[in-house]
């Protein structure tokens, strides 16, 4: 079976929602909070040990694996900052024109388009696929703002016939 980090994340809302009594709400809130400890601490003793082994390869097939990826930042073990993740999405990306990262702060990533982007419908494509690349590799990122040299609306002059 297939795991994806957000998709499971949901799932847990979703399920603990649906306890209606408080105190089961409460006591497994508390269980899933023991478990998920467990496994971050597990995690950590994993990347410790790969680290100390100095196995760079290991090192860099788990943070390349999506679902080890998700785990690590779930467990703030990644060992790339937003930034950096964030950063690698946007340059091994073909979005059609360039995309210059402007920032990270306070989980919104800002990201400026340079050049022209064409209609609104093209840029509208873009955006997004920068938000889905975005959201692969950084989770954590709560809204992608994307700047654009382009304006959506362009007044044209109306030219009519002469007056008779």
């Amino acid at each position: 079976m297939t795991y994806d980090v957000a998709v499971s994340g949901e799932r847990i809302e979703r399920l603990l929602g649906a306890l209606v009594d408080s105190e089961i709400r409460a006591t497994a809130e508390e269980l899933l909070r023991e478990i998920v400890g467990l496994y971050g601490a597990g995690l950590e003793r994993v990347m410790a040990i790969v680290t100390e082994a100095g196995a760079a390869g290991a090192l860099r097939d788990l943070v390349e694996d999506p679902l080890v990826a998700g785990l690590l930042v779930l467990h703030d073990l990644h060992p790339l900052t937003t930034a950096e993740r964030v950063r690698a999405a946007l340059d091994g990306h073909p979005y059609g024109h360039e995309v210059e990262l402007l920032g990270v702060e306070g989980g919104v990533v800002r990201v400026r388009l340079k050049g022209a982007c064409g209609c609104p419908s093209s840029r509208i494509a873009v955006t997004e696929s920068i938000e889905r690349a975005i959201a692969r590799v950084a989770p954590e990122v709560a809204r992608v703002d994307v700047e654009s040299p382009v304006r959506d609306a362009v007044t044209l002059l109306q030219i009519g016939r002469r007056p008779a």
